[in-house]
């Protein structure tokens, strides 16, 4: 297919692709076009199609910390972001998914927003600003939360947009949806039965992902304080394909929530059983804010000084914010070569 952004079936059958090749995409977390476009050179260098997610406080922070209104800046942020990717995507010659991270109830009139938006965009072009959003409802009780997420998934089947959700809480907090309290394990694994309640109910409406807990966190933890276990998703696999006449081994999309950290025998079991998709967000932004140190630290003077004191040359080279930037840029595109090459997507991309 044509590179760029994929929606609709398009996007459908990139997943199909993914499992079929027993790999999975990295979804990158973006909070400006710095690093939008890092991740897009990133897979352009790889060969790799990509996933790039923005959450309700990323987006805030890319329509500008200026904008009073803080859910029409969390609308604007996100809308700008895809819009920007929409322009540029192509150009990198990969295909690319455009999501939205957790929205827990709380955030559903983000949600609602960027409905709105999606419908004036695909009454423009036949197609959604969006591949995908996400709702998190992890926390309530299961039937609550399917039932919510079933009628979202109407209104963004209607749109050709898939629908994530979570089930299980991952441990952890993710831009102010969950907490870092992660010492208590016991909802950290969901169950199978869960999985087919949730199979059942969103199936028939449209295509659907599962963010499914088997003990991963957001964010990086010491050592043994974490316990995955992917064979829960196997366990859901066959629950589910035992319950449906003619189904594949692997009849639900996964998601693997809280990748960054996670240990490469755990990577390959969970897409072994499958995940298509896996969130990495901590591990760029260190990636950025080391790679941006690392040029500042030895040019300290040049960030002090225009003109520099001891030689009284101009600093403006050094300081020059396309200078720093760049490399911190680099910085992500490093850490997510790592990435393609442990998900398995380096050089499969499925773009003309």
């Amino acid at each position: 297919m044509k590179s760029g952004v994929v929606t609709g079936r398009e996007y459908v059958e990139l997943v199909e692709a993914c499992k079929r090749g027993a790999y999975a995409l990295p979804a990158v977390n973006v909070v400006g076009t710095n690093s939008v476009n890092a991740v897009l050179e990133a897979a352009s260098n790889a060969r790799s199609d990509v996933i790039i997610q923005i959450s309700n406080g990323g987006a805030q922070f890319f329509a500008g910390q200026g904008i009073q209104d803080a859910l029409r800046a969390k609308v604007l942020g996100a809308v700008s972001m895809a819009q920007h990717v929409h322009t540029v995507a192509k150009d990198y010659g990969v295909c690319v998914v455009l999501h939205t991270d957790h929205a827990n109830r709380g955030l559903l009139p983000w949600i609602d927003g960027l409905i709105v938006e999606n419908r004036m965009h695909f009454e423009k072009t036949g197609s959604p600003l969006f591949s995908s959003h996400m709702l998190d409802l992890s926390e309530e009780p299961v039937s609550q939360n399917i039932d919510t997420c079933a009628k979202y998934h109407e209104a963004l089947a209607e749109l050709n947009i898939s629908l994530e959700i979570e089930l299980g809480v991952t441990g952890g907090e993710e831009d102010g949806v969950g907490s870092d309290d992660v010492s208590d394990n016991s909802r950290l694994y969901t169950q199978p039965e869960d999985v087919w309640y949730a199979y059942q109910t969103l199936n028939d409406i449209g295509h659907f992902s599962i963010a499914a807990a088997f003990g991963n966190v957001h964010g990086v933890y010491r050592p043994g304080n974490v316990h995955l276990r992917p064979s829960i998703l196997d366990d859901c696999q066959k629950y589910i394909s035992s319950r449906i006449s003619g189904a594949n081994s692997k009849p639900c999309d996964f998601v693997f929530h809280g990748g960054s950290g996670s240990g490469k025998n755990d990577v390959s079991k969970a897409v072994d059983y499958g995940v298509f998709k896996m969130n990495i967000d901590t591990d760029t932004q260190f990636a950025f804010s080391s790679a941006l140190f690392s040029f500042m630290e030895p040019n300290s003077q040049a960030f002090k000084h225009q003109i520099d004191p001891d030689t009284g040359k101009p600093n403006k080279s050094l300081y020059d914010p396309r200078k720093s930037l760049r490399e911190a840029e680099k910085g992500i595109v490093a850490r997510l070569q790592e990435a393609f090459d442990v998900l398995g997507s380096a050089n499969k991309t499925i773009a003309d």
